[in-house]
């Protein structure tokens, strides 16, 4: 089922996720749901609380990349409870764009590798480094999940800037080709 994004300003994007317990009897219609919602608005990357939900529990699917990046061919997965345990040294600035912030991308610096621990749909634990696009979309996605928005990480100036923009999305002023729910 395709769901509506909720919008900059709305409290669940704003709140510190619960893990997903291991009983949790929804989970393969949620991420199902998900995937579905992602795929319609033509994002990479989508967080349970971007859905309403106060979950820590992300999906990806890069395959719409695959032309520039023949590996993220296929690319579709789930990442229930992710945690970035260590960050690389190096980093690089990579324009952003948020589907709960519609019509607004920045640039931000973050680093281009990150150790992320989760767990996969069978509920096994993953450790891994990531580096790369990947990297960038799970360290968004992970902001999510701990109420943090990429507009966040700007400069001061930057913040600034954008500052109306985001009173207005607060305040519902909102375009977006796919369905939202927004604060008013």
């Amino acid at each position: 089922m395709i769901l509506p994004i909720y919008t900059y300003g709305l409290p669940v994007l704003r709140k510190e996720t619960d893990d997903v317990p291991t009983d949790f009897p929804e989970l393969e219609t949620l991420v199902q749901d998900m995937f579905d919602t992602l795929t319609k608005s033509e994002g990479v990357g989508l967080a349970a609380p971007q859905i309403g939900r106060s979950l820590r529990l992300l999906v990806v699917d890069l395959d719409a990349l695959k032309d520039e990046e023949p590996a993220y061919e296929g690319f579709r997965k789930a990442y229930i409870n992710p945690r970035i345990l260590s960050y690389g040294k190096e980093q690089d600035s990579f324009t952003e764009g948020c589907l709960s912030l519609p019509g607004i991308n920045e640039s931000v610096k973050r680093p281009t590798s990150i150790l992320l621990a989760w767990e996969d749909m069978q509920r096994q634990a993953h450790e891994e480094w990531i580096d790369g696009f990947l990297a960038r979309v799970l360290q968004h996605e992970c902001d999510h999940l701990d109420g943090k928005v990429f507009t966040d990480r700007l400069s001061p100036l930057r913040k600034q800037m954008v500052k109306k923009k985001l009173q207005a999305l607060s305040k519902g002023k909102v375009s977006a080709a796919y369905r939202v729910k927004t604060p008013h």
